[in-house]
């Protein structure tokens, strides 16, 4: 086993820096109840866990995914001279940066998809995620271990390796994978949120979801919504005002 070096090291925290510094930044929202899909009573009378534990499970969540990555890393060189290499030109970069992002959907969609289908995954696993029925930005990453380690670090693991990526284009990719997670449960739609517009799969998107009623569309996540299109797994929805001010998220009638 080599020793861990500074590459390693970033690979392993800077994906967790930025959860807790992207989802703080949502905690600064909380006033903007106009944009919220869910009311502060929704979520105090919903959800079935508190938020001290919901910090607790992640960081134990993320305890495991930091010791998981330092694995892989190890798997993927012997020496310290392997992340050291120059990265590749930028359309190489991109072009495994992609191949990631599908890879990543792929493996969460069926795994996400089993989670629900298994009625003894679903009871036993599955449920502690939907245990935050009102989601919110630093409850994204709260899961089972085992739910954490099949359909959150192995997702990370098969697209590193499938794709190719450097060290340098990883790190990126699991930042922009964790800050896009992060977006799909913060229960805020803004009007200006760039991930609104270049993906279909948004906040309201993964609320229908969180819903009772939603528990068997919209798997997908984080980034795409083609497999639950192709499957017929895929729920319509609109955001609507709520009487009482804000947002919500319904699904449409077929």
């Amino acid at each position: 086993m080599k020793m861990i070096g500074s590459d390693e090291l970033v690979v392993m925290f800077a994906p967790i820096a930025a959860y807790w510094m992207y989802s703080g930044i949502y905690e600064w929202f909380g006033c903007m109840d106009k944009y919220t899909l869910h009311s502060q009573k929704e979520e105090d009378t919903k959800n079935l866990v508190t938020k001290r534990d919901v910090i607790i499970g992640v960081l134990f969540q993320q305890a495991i995914q930091a010791s998981l990555t330092f694995l892989v890393m190890q798997i993927n060189g012997n020496s310290n001279h392997t992340y050291k290499i120059l990265e590749p030109a930028f359309l190489i970069c991109s072009t495994r940066f992609l191949v990631a992002m599908f890879v990543f959907d792929t493996w969460q969609y069926f795994a996400h998809r089993s989670m629900h289908s298994n009625h003894y995954l679903y009871r036993h696993v599955h449920s502690w995620h939907h245990r935050v029925v009102a989601p919110y930005a630093f409850a994204a990453q709260y899961n089972h271990p085992i739910d954490g380690i099949v359909t959150e670090t192995l997702s990370g693991a098969v697209a590193f390796f499938i794709s190719g990526m450097s060290p340098g284009t990883s790190v990126v990719f699991f930042i922009f994978a964790t800050i896009k997670g992060i977006d799909d449960h913060c229960g805020f739609m803004l009007p200006w949120n760039p991930f609104h517009v270049l993906f279909d799969n948004n906040t309201a998107y993964h609320d229908i979801h969180h819903q009772v009623k939603g528990h068997k569309y919209n798997f997908s996540q984080p980034f795409f919504v083609h497999w639950d299109k192709l499957l017929g797994t895929y729920a319509p929805f609109t955001v609507e005002e709520r009487d009482d001010g804000g947002l919500q998220a319904r699904i449409e009638k077929k």
